[in-house]
């Protein structure tokens, strides 16, 4: 067996070494060279209105220039990209079957019912014109294909049965959700609630979503009290 000072002072040679090898280079006498940065170059392809950037006008091909122009490329690569893709909203309508439920559950009746029918529909025409927001849905049809009609489609099949039941109630139900979402929003606020595992306010996040929901079915209360009137 070796000696005990010969063991030690291996062991102390060995941990020197490691120690060394981990230890930052000193700037005085290091013999290692330290590593070089080499930056990248990067061209800046938007000027965003600035004078001293570069205008993408001239640094851009005219095929992709403009979204118009790009969308239309995008489309002779792919006919299925992500810019010029729809959501099928007729097809998936039909694969839900949602027609065929709302005739069930007797929607359209319990619509007519609370004095909501195709003339009080045809008079609200003109005040939407007159709103601007029939000529807001116009310009924005990309948009709400593809981002807002796949939020009411998707969950139909489970939100028909909870409509028909509030319109067999009335407007006072529609006026209770709203409250119930609103007081749901205030108890995240008052109580600082966070969001599990990520630590994000609650009243902030879920309130995007609570918030304009309540709103929703406050007017749809609202335009339900005065046409049953």
């Amino acid at each position: 067996m070796a000696p005990l000072s010969t063991t030690l002072l291996l062991a102390a040679s060995a941990t020197s070494g490691l120690v060394s090898a981990y230890a930052p280079v000193s700037s005085f006498g290091a013999t290692r060279q330290a590593t070089s940065f080499r930056p990248t170059k990067t061209a800046v392809n938007e000027n965003f209105g600035l004078d001293f950037v570069q205008d993408q006008a001239d640094i851009t091909p005219d095929i992709i220039l403009g979204e118009a122009n790009y969308k239309q490329w995008a489309g002779t690569v792919n006919e299925k990209s992500f810019l010029n893709r729809q959501y099928n909203i007729i097809g998936r309508v039909r694969e839900l079957d949602l027609l065929k439920q709302t005739v069930d559950l007797g929607v359209l009746s319990k619509l007519e019912k609370n004095g909501v029918d195709l003339k009080t529909l045809e008079g609200l025409l003109p005040a939407l014109e007159s709103a601007g927001l029939l000529s807001i849905v116009a310009n924005n049809q990309q948009l709400l294909i593809n981002g807002v009609a796949p939020l009411l489609v998707e969950p139909a099949p489970f939100l028909l049965p909870i409509v028909a039941g509030a319109l067999d109630i009335g407007p006072p139900a529609f006026f209770l959700a709203a409250a119930a979402l609103l007081g749901a929003e205030g108890f995240l606020v008052v109580n600082n609630v966070e969001i599990p595992f990520v630590g994000l306010p609650a009243d902030v996040f879920l309130g995007l979503l609570l918030v304009p929901l309540a709103a929703a079915l406050g007017v749809a209360g609202t335009a339900l009290a005065s046409a049953k009137k």
